[in-house]
């Protein structure tokens, strides 16, 4: 920590799209020389999701104190840093602004490059943070908000090839724990559930049409809701575990199907995983299967810390913005719907 060149480049990411307010700062684009995430989980867990005016409040008090730990982590003062970069967009509007501020504040104090970042493309970059990306690439993206394939030709280029037309895979995962009393957030829980079970329910995949690279679990979740009340009419019991493990194996399947389909078409060098949903054991297990005997192909799974939200992510993915010449002024603001593709230069 501390030991720096001249010509290192580094930049500090800010994070606050949902409830982590996080703070890091990056190293030439790869090497993480801080990382500081504050966790709201136990304050929405009581209410079963995330109370958006709570988690606001929440970055209120957090932001200054993560930024001072981040800079204290890094044995760094901000001349040093080359550029802020922030999460402008998709997340929770009131939340994405106390960060975007925060880092317009910082930025115009301390005369610093501002770099705007989609929260996806964060999610897409933490796997650089493991090993370079080696171009063209698919990421398959699987979160609470989010669940979609993104093809890419070279840095900072997203192309969408699918997206979910309805819930998101995490969405799913948390309503089906509702349905089975599980806590918040719910899909550790079904995960950790399903590997006790064994898939013995017949629950729907939705294929959508032929050659369609998106996906809708709506029909999936409802499909699970529907089994459990069924049940109860008729005073049988289900056994948790293997409803779990039918549901995770209707999600997996899909993804990983389509995922392996659009590889093949597209033809790329490496799938990255990306997103809170990519912590997932079954997921992580059956993409390695998948991918086990294609040479050709590699496949990069970030570490469980860099799953879930975080400003590493953030400021890697800022890191390639800023070679690129992308900057924000100060009439930065939060984009709740920002589209990733609105980035492609």
């Amino acid at each position: 920590m501390g030991e720096f060149m001249k010509n290192d480049q580094l930049i500090l990411g800010i994070e606050t799209s949902c409830d982590e307010t996080a703070v890091a700062i990056i190293k030439n684009g790869r090497e993480i020389t801080a990382n500081v995430v504050a966790s709201q989980i136990e304050s929405h867990k009581r209410f079963g999701g995330v109370v958006p005016e709570i988690a606001s409040r929440h970055h209120v008090e957090q932001i200054t104190i993560v930024i001072e730990e981040a800079l204290k982590q890094a044995n760094l003062t901000f001349t040093e840093i080359d550029a802020v970069a922030v999460t402008e967009g998709p997340g929770l509007v009131g939340a994405l602004l106390i960060g975007v501020n925060a880092a317009k504040a910082l930025a115009f104090a301390h005369n610093k490059p501002l770099v705007p970042v989609h929260h996806i493309a964060g999610h897409i970059y933490a796997n650089r943070l493991v090993t370079e990306l080696k171009f063209p690439l698919l990421a398959l993206v699987v979160s609470g908000g989010h669940t979609e394939l993104v093809y890419m030709k070279e840095h900072g280029h997203f192309e969408v090839i699918g997206e979910t037309r309805d819930d998101a895979a995490g969405e799913a995962y948390d309503k089906v724990a509702r349905t089975l009393n599980l806590p918040y957030p719910g899909g550790p829980h079904i995960d950790r559930l399903a590997h006790e079970g064994r898939p013995t329910i017949d629950l729907p995949r939705a294929w959508l049409e032929e050659g369609s690279y998106d996906f809708s679990f709506s029909g999936l979740k409802s499909a699970v809701i529907n089994t459990v009340h069924n049940a109860e009419q008729r005073g049988e019991t289900i056994a948790p575990e293997n409803l779990a493990a039918s549901f995770q194996e209707s999600v997996i399947d899909v993804l990983v199907t389509k995922t392996v389909r659009a590889v093949a078409e597209y033809g790329v060098n490496q799938i990255l995983l990306a997103g809170g949903v990519a912590a997932n054991k079954g997921l992580r297990a059956a993409l390695e299967k998948a991918f086990l005997d294609k040479a050709d192909v590699e496949l990069v799974i970030p570490p469980l810390s860099l799953c879930t939200d975080n400003a590493a992510m953030i400021a890697a993915a800022g890191s390639v913005m800023f070679e690129k010449g992308i900057r924000a002024d100060l009439s930065l603001n939060a984009i709740p719907g920002l589209d990733i593709e609105t980035y492609n230069t």
